[in-house]
């Protein structure tokens, strides 16, 4: 993946949930993320996931408490990365049915879009923009009728260039799609778009790539950006409104920013797989004070390997030790 990229990388089918301490690189001292974490509490924590697995099987590991509190013991995004089908709207309905038990939030991640990271390291996806549709209205029946959010696809829209005009259409037509399907199987759904991040593309350009995707459509609930990358809090909260005012759509419209991993904001380098001295960011919240800006996430996992700690997708406790302490 380019360097510009969100570098996600492909996950489990169901890879569970994480969170965050830290500041969101404006400076505070991760122990204040505790507020941020009360109002934290309608968001969903799913009990499996690697860095779960990592804890259970690890407790003499002098590095198992800092990584349990800081990252295992928080909610974060559930993604969906892998193209199966007869399986996709059971495991949907296994995460939506636990959250609605304890009247939590999931946030949810489909990830299996036609040539998904341009081949890069998390590259996958269904095998055509035929078979992603059928895959994600089996997704969507998955949904149930709670509150639950939908980050779709990330990298889909910011990362187009590597396809040729006619792939490029069809990627649009089929996020537009997945859009109106999950909000008609659930309207309490709320599907956010990739908008990339503060460093990528400008943010007219943004949207005008957004706008041929339906985000601006009354599906939407609006953008996300930040996914798998560093840049400050404060830098995308000001592009994201500002992407969001050359959007246009319905009034209403809002973006989510992924803090899991820009407690320190990016580094000078720019390097984005895996570099050393970052650290996890503000705590996930649907409550943020910011106008135009409904939640703070993790949507990456903490301690997943962009590629080059480990394997991308796979947990790296040294990885995950150094992001929290």
């Amino acid at each position: 993946m380019v360097a510009v990229a969100s570098a996600v990388a492909a996950v489990a089918a169901v890879a569970g949930t994480v969170m965050v301490l830290g500041d969101g690189g404006d400076g505070r001292d991760a122990e204040r993320a505790g507020t941020a974490v009360s109002r934290a509490g309608r968001l969903y924590l799913h009990p499996e996931s690697q860095v779960r697995d990592w804890v259970r099987a690890n407790p003499g590991d002098g590095r198992r408490a800092v990584i349990e509190s800081r990252i295992a013991a928080r909610p974060a995004a559930v993604w969906f990365a892998e193209y199966a089908p007869e399986t996709i709207t059971s495991r949907v309905r296994a995460v939506t049915s636990g959250a609605a038990a304890q009247d939590r939030v999931p946030v949810l991640v489909p990830y299996a879009i036609p040539d998904r990271d341009c081949g890069g390291a998390s590259q996958g996806g269904a095998p055509d923009v035929g078979a992603y549709g059928d895959w994600i209205e089996r997704f969507a029946a998955g949904l149930g009728s709670g509150e639950v959010v939908v980050i779709l696809e990330p990298d889909s829209i910011a990362q187009t260039d590597c396809l040729s005009e006619d792939r490029r259409a069809d990627r649009f037509a089929a996020l537009a799609h997945a859009g109106r399907v999950l909000k008609a199987a659930n309207p309490r759904a709320r599907v956010y778009y990739d908008a990339g991040h503060s460093h990528w593309h400008a943010p007219a350009r943004q949207a005008a790539l957004l706008k041929q995707a339906g985000a601006a459509s009354s599906a939407s609930a609006g953008i996300f950006s930040n996914v798998s990358n560093f840049r400050t809090t404060a830098d995308e909260i000001a592009y994201d409104r500002q992407v969001l005012a050359a959007l246009g759509g319905p009034a209403g419209l809002g973006a989510v920013v992924d803090t899991s991993r820009n407690g320190n904001g990016p580094p000078a380098d720019g390097q984005w797989c895996d570099p050393d001295g970052r650290r996890i960011g503000r705590a996930p919240t649907l409550d943020t004070g910011e106008a135009h800006i409904d939640a703070y996430l993790w949507v990456k996992l903490p301690g997943e390997s962009d590629g080059c700690k480990g394997a991308a997708g796979t947990f790296s406790p040294a990885y995950a030790y150094e992001l929290a302490r």
